[in-house]
Order: C-alpha cells, then sequence, then structure tokens
C-alpha cells in the first residue's frame, strides 16, 4: 500500500474513531439516564401507547403529559428558587416599606432570622409572595424575574438557577414531544415566574404552563393597556389544586404525570385512575452528593404519602444517584 493511502486509511479510521460515539449519542434520546428500571418502563410506556394497531395506542390528541416544577425539573432546596427571589424583592423593597423592620415576616427576611421566618409559616410565606409579585402589571413581573434569574446564582453551585435544571427530565420533555405528547408544568409556583423562563429552559411555551395565581384586572391607563396583579390569591396550585387546574385549563385527563413530593400525590392519583395505559412517576432526591438526598423528613420537598402511594400502585420511581449519569446540563456524563 502505498504511504499516501496508508495515511487517508489511518485518518479515516481516526474521523470514525471521533464520529460514532457522536452519532451513538444522536441516535439515543436520552443519554443522561441509565439502562436502569426506570428508563425501561418510560420506553416501554411511550412504545406502547404510540404504535398505531396496538392495544394501548392513545391518538396524539389524548397524548398530555403533566410535570411539576420544584424538585421535578429543577432542584428545590435549600429553600424553593421563587422564595429566595421573593426574598431578595423584599431586600430590594425594602428602603420603600420602612415599616418592614417591624413587620413580620418581612423583618425576618431584613434581619436574616430563619427561625422566626420558619415560625411564620404558610401564612407569613404568602404575605411575601403576595408583597413582591403583585402591584404591578404581568409585563412588568416577568420583566423583573427574568432580570433576577440573569444575575442570581445559586447559594451552592454559584450557576445559574435556570443551569440548577435536571437534564435527564429536559431530555424526557424532549422524548415525549418527538412522540406526539403534549408537555404542560403544572406547579405549585406562581404562574408568571415559570413563564419567565420555562419555554427557554424546557421548551413548555406559556400557555402550557400552569401555577398559583394571583386575581388580575385589566387596566387602561391614559390609553396605555395592561393586566394588572392584585394582592388577592385567586388558586393555590399544590396538592388537590393541581387536578383542579388540569381539569379547569387543559380539560382532558392527562395519560403521564411526573412529581417528586407529597404536593404531587393528587395530581399522580387523577392521572392514574383513567382508563387504558397510564404513567405515573416520582423524581426521588437520593443524590446527597450531586444533588441532595431526602424524602419522608423534609421540610422542602417532603416524599412520604406519595412515596407510599407509588409502592402500592406500581409507580415509576426514580432513583436519582443511581438511575442519571448526569444531573444537570453542566455536568460530563
Amino acid at each position: 500500500m502505498r504511504p499516501s493511502s496508508a495515511l487517508n486509511n489511518l485518518r479515516w479510521w481516526f474521523t470514525l474513531l471521533l464520529v460514532l460515539p457522536l452519532l451513538a449519542q444522536a441516535q439515543d434520546p436520552l443519554p443522561s439516564w441509565k439502562d436502569g428500571p426506570s428508563r425501561k418502563s418510560i420506553e416501554a410506556f411511550v412504545a406502547a401507547v404510540t404504535t398505531e394497531g396496538g392495544k394501548d395506542f392513545v391518538p396524539e390528541a389524548e397524548r398530555i403529559a403533566v410535570f411539576d416544577n420544584d424538585g421535578t425539573l429543577w432542584s428545590e432546596q435549600p429553600m424553593y428558587f421563587e422564595v429566595l427571589f421573593a426574598m431578595d424583592e423584599v431586600r430590594r423593597l425594602a428602603p420603600q416599606h420602612p415599616e418592614w423592620k417591624e413587620q413580620q415576616p418581612f423583618k425576618a427576611v431584613l434581619e436574616g432570622d430563619h427561625k422566626a421566618l420558619a415560625e411564620s409559616g404558610t401564612e407569613g410565606m404568602m404575605k411575601i409572595i403576595g408583597a413582591t409579585h403583585t402591584g404591578m402589571s404581568t409585563d412588568e413581573f416577568i420583566a423583573l424575574s427574568r432580570s433576577w434569574l440573569a444575575k442570581s446564582v445559586h447559594p451552592r453551585s454559584q450557576k445559574p438557577y435556570t443551569e440548577m435544571i435536571f437534564q435527564p427530565m429536559r431530555e424526557l420533555l424532549a422524548f415525549l414531544r418527538v412522540n406526539g405528547f403534549k408537555t404542560y408544568i403544572v406547579s405549585g409556583g406562581e404562574v408568571a415566574f415559570m413563564r419567565a423562563f420555562a419555554e427557554e429552559v424546557y421548551g413548555v411555551p406559556p400557555e402550557q404552563v400552569i401555577g398559583t395565581n394571583f386575581a388580575s384586572q385589566f387596566q387602561d391607563k391614559d390609553g396605555k393597556l395592561s393586566i394588572q396583579r392584585l394582592p388577592k390569591l385567586l388558586h393555590n396550585d399544590d396538592g388537590p389544586g393541581k387536578p383542579v387546574s388540569i381539569d379547569t385549563i387543559i380539560g382532558r385527563r392527562p395519560i403521564l404525570a411526573f412529581g417528586n413530593s407529597d404536593g404531587d400525590l393528587q395530581m399522580l392519583q387523577w392521572t392514574m385512575a383513567g382508563e387504558g395505559k397510564r404513567f405515573a412517576g416520582l423524581v426521588h432526591h437520593t443524590d446527597a452528593t450531586r444533588e441532595w438526598a431526602y424524602d419522608r423528613e423534609s421540610k422542602i420537598g417532603r416524599l412520604d404519602k406519595a412515596l407510599d402511594a407509588a409502592k402500592a400502585g406500581n409507580w415509576t420511581v426514580v432513583d436519582m444517584a443511581g438511575e442519571w449519569s448526569r444531573v444537570y446540563p453542566f455536568e460530563h456524563n
């Protein structure tokens, strides 16, 4: 063989060695999922409901998939990210509200008193959310949320919050959409806050984001039109509120639902109570090294009753530590 031919062959093999792994990854829609029970159950379910002529076939219009956000699509420790946003807003707005120095729970936020803040409970947190999420237009609030997300970083990873999303779940969303599913976020988070980033990071458009929402009203101020956000809670999209939202907004019962906590239990139950083949999944936070490990005793994202229901109903419980080769997009497989 001539030297030039040998060199060309060597180059060809070297190129092939570089390209083959890339081709394999391109052909694998779930590269961050290990070949374990959760991946197998997901792939088997999707194959069953998308195979025309099969006994479990579901028409595209009925392929509705719903996902919780906090703890399911992105991390939720050491505190829900939206709460961290609200607390930063309290600090930013404090000069305009001198009374907050003596009013709880605002006083606790300004003084960094975590004990007093915890003692204020859900009522206290709703006061903080109401004060920081209303009294402006929807457009103004979304712009405010995007500004915070653009400049703020997670206290442990020092990464932007929008990089603290779970790469395997993002792959799953894309995999479902390729197979004719319509993917929705159904979360306890405030709807406009999630709409500020959901399309960019998850590929879920605003009209497919459902969450807790405040009352609002149309305003025409000297010809300037806006939707003003009012300090009155309209719907708490958590627990039993999730099936109500699904029924009201989507109008179809999902055939797939994913959550991670007891706040998702009723959504999972509602999904599984329908006819035909169905899928319920839980992200189980078992990875203390790459993420966090918590379940039954956690004050954030407690997974107790839903874990029992999953075992009783043979739902898919994803072992994050054992079944995900990568947790975040910034990690390498």
